[in-house]
């Protein structure tokens, strides 16, 4: 049995560095994939450098996503393709779900039946220390992982995010139906999970399953990413800029509201970060510490 690593890439090179370093011992193969397009339908030039990983180079498998999906929305004006606000959110998520769905070309062509298939976006890195007691199974597998803001050390302890999940390459049926499968194991006797492609009896849940190290990156970066992600339209109407980002992690909190009615805006709300000590972090950034010392928060 084989363990591949499937992910996503935009232009993350340190995030993925570690991503590398820390897994590499525990996968076969790594499946990254990007595109030619951001999520709010910027078409975009391919960033990604095999000479940058050559320590992996062998290891990696890298594919492109080069076309918008079907079913956009969007009106015609003299011929140019227009988006309209209402219509960013359904168009961004159908850009992510090709995205994700193009790493299956890779899949198909290099897994067996009973391979084990990963699937994290790039920042979601999962503590594969428990997986041998569960590797046996034939139940999809979600990795309950600690959520992280700005830097690595920087805790935002009011959920748990579960965003590593994987299943055997039999049981596959593309990226973007298990990105979707929810993070709780239903009874025998709830029939929806009869015909609910999100809902399963047979799952496992992976406690401490890792790490989500989101935005570990500069606040212009940020502001940058945060522009063509898949909320772009709520960051837009936010009014952020890199300063108040800048701010924002010099007094240690979030303002995104994981937890608020889809209907609204996750923006608006603050919430305090933690910091926790080095040694609750992968081994790799423990022992490498000076390397990451501008991503990590030191202060007293």
């Amino acid at each position: 049995m084989k363990l591949y690593d499937c992910s996503l890439y935009y232009d993350e090179d340190l995030i993925l560095n570690a991503r590398l370093n820390i897994l590499n011992k525990y996968f076969d193969k790594f499946i990254i994939c990007e595109s030619k397009y951001s999520h709010s339908g910027r078409k975009k030039k391919l960033n990604f450098n095999i000479n940058n990983f050559s320590e992996f180079k062998d290891k990696i498998i890298y594919v492109v996503n080069d076309k918008e999906p079907d079913g956009l929305i969007y009106r015609l004006d003299k011929e140019k393709k227009i988006e309209e606000p209402e219509d960013y959110r359904h168009n961004a998520i159908k850009r992510i779900a090709s995205q994700r769905n193009t790493l299956m070309n890779a899949v198909n062509n290099v897994a067996d039946p009973n391979d084990f298939i990963f699937y994290s976006d790039n920042d979601e890195i999962p503590n594969m220390e428990n997986f041998d007691q569960i590797k046996d199974t034939n139940d999809i597998v979600i990795f309950e992982q600690k959520l992280f803001y700005y830097k690595f050390n920087l805790l935002f302890d009011r959920i748990y995010w579960y965003g590593t999940k994987a299943v055997r390459k039999k049981r596959l049926t593309n990226f973007e139906w298990l990105r979707q499968v929810k993070p709780k194991k239903y009874n025998f006797y709830r029939l929806d999970t009869l015909f609910k492609k999100d809902k399963y009896i047979q799952l496992k849940i992976v406690k401490n399953g890792g790490w989500h190290f989101t935005r570990i990156i500069s606040p212009e970066e940020i502001h940058k990413k945060e522009l063509d992600a898949e909320h772009h339209d709520e960051y837009r109407a936010s009014n952020k800029n890199p300063q108040t980002i800048k701010d924002l992690i010099e007094r240690r909190v979030i303002d995104h509201d994981h937890i608020v009615d889809s209907k609204k805006s996750k923006y608006g709300s603050e919430f305090k970060l933690k910091v926790i000590s080095l040694d609750e972090l992968p081994e790799f950034i423990k022992v490498n510490w000076k390397k990451y010392e501008e991503f990590l928060d030191l202060r007293p």
